[in-house]
């Protein structure tokens, strides 16, 4: 199901259904749970509907791209089934103030799927730690409350915020939410973190000082949420005894179409009850 390649030196494999330049071991990428909701629109053969809220949700320029970018990799996960990705931007907005109005999007889109990236702004505005994680696990309870599934994306990673100790507390404060709420984590900090140290040219190469504006950038958070959801996806329910399972999808790796695996990768089906 995780398809690698031998990362440089002898590191850690790489997930080279990525593109190439999105390339991260999975241990910096994300950490998995189960999404009980999308699996349920998958299981009823309808639109899965998703809302993504955060800094690079919208906004000019390159960044408006987002969600059409994820929109067409998740579909490309999926065949067969209709992503409908709504995005709203919450610029400048800290955890406890657009936990009111995430509820009123929630409210008017009905998702079954919130992808949030959080943190960024707070650890701008020196946000207290405890207050950003209390705000955070509360939204997320609200949500999950609703029967909707959470996505967390922690905050971006510059080579200028590597040292601060406050900025990277608050990137472990969204980690230990996903791991108390049991939502799928998408690490872009490690992730980002990680390509900037590839090749000769480093983070200018790839990031640059701009990274959430940068279309690279924007690419690979996409296609790192995709496999993140298409692996969550896999996870497991309780087995009842005695049911029969019909396969309603299939879910197929993302994979970047110029590089051709020696063979391909088997298909995921997906039963009711999954």
């Amino acid at each position: 199901m995780v398809m690698t390649a031998p990362g440089p030196d002898g590191a850690e494999a790489l997930d080279v259904t990525l593109s190439p330049e999105c390339r991260v071991p999975g241990s910096k990428l994300y950490t998995l749970a189960r999404l009980g909701a999308v699996k349920l629109a998958l299981t009823e053969k309808r639109p899965v509907r998703v809302l993504t809220v955060g800094s690079s949700s919208a906004g000019p320029g390159a960044s408006a791209t987002y969600p059409v970018k994820l929109e067409t990799a998740l579909e490309r996960s999926l065949p067969d089934v209709d992503v409908v990705v709504e995005s709203r931007g919450m610029q400048g907005e800290i955890a406890s103030g657009a936990a009111e109005r995430l509820r009123n999007m929630v409210a008017e889109i009905e998702p079954d799927l919130v992808i949030w990236q959080v943190g960024t702004h707070d650890a701008l505005a020196r946000v207290d730690a405890e207050d950003f994680a209390n705000a955070l696990d509360e939204t997320v309870q609200w949500i999950k409350g609703h029967e909707i599934d959470v996505v967390l994306v922690t905050p971006v990673y510059t080579a200028s915020l590597a040292a601060d100790e406050y900025y990277n507390s608050l990137v472990r404060k969204v980690q230990e939410v996903a791991v108390r709420e049991g939502v799928p984590l998408v690490q872009r900090y490690e992730a980002m973190r990680y390509l900037s140290g590839q090749g000769q040219k480093g983070e200018g190469h790839l990031l640059g000082s701009q990274f959430r504006l940068n279309d690279l950038g924007l690419r690979c958070m996409a296609e790192h949420v995709t496999r993140a959801i298409t692996l969550s996806l896999l996870q497991a329910d309780t087995v009842v005894t005695g049911t029969t399972k019909t396969p309603t999808a299939v879910i197929v790796p993302p994979r970047d179409a110029a590089v051709k695996a020696a063979s391909p990768p088997p298909s995921i089906l997906v039963a009711p009850g999954d």
